[in-house]
């Protein structure tokens, strides 16, 4: 099998997926993934397409992921290897698609707008 190499995002957080046949060994930005995620809820969504197709220790991911936070970085990771497990097996499609991990959530942080406080918030208003 060859390398597939998908991307996901979510807010500013890119990550970049390498997915080859293997043993299940996690690498993400050359860190072991238990160091890289400390906390259960972000392994977790890591590893959830995986789980779902039953692939834990069919294949070795290496994850290179950049900008946002954490959480940012766990879901764009949790997106790049959802589509990567569409490409091994168009029937694992049918069983990510009702969780809702082939979509890209498109909400980012909206801008500040000049002449207020922050994007929405106003400068006080004086009346007098």
């Amino acid at each position: 099998m060859e390398i597939i190499h998908k991307i996901g995002r979510r807010k500013t957080a890119v990550a970049r997926v390498y997915l080859s046949s293997g043993t299940g060994t996690i690498t993400i930005n050359k860190k072991e993934f238990g160091n890289y995620f400390t906390t259960d809820t972000l392994r977790y969504k890591v590893m959830q397409p995986l789980a779902l197709t039953n692939n834990e220790a069919n294949y070795d991911v290496k994850v290179n992921v950049f900008g946002g936070g954490i959480t940012g970085q766990a879901e764009a990771i949790r997106l790049a290897l959802s589509r990567a497990m569409c490409e091994v097996d168009a029937e694992n499609r049918t069983t990510l698609k009702p969780e809702g991990l082939l979509t890209r959530d498109p909400r980012m942080v909206e801008r500040k707008k000049f002449g207020q406080k922050k994007a929405r918030k106003k400068f006080q208003f004086s009346k007098r």
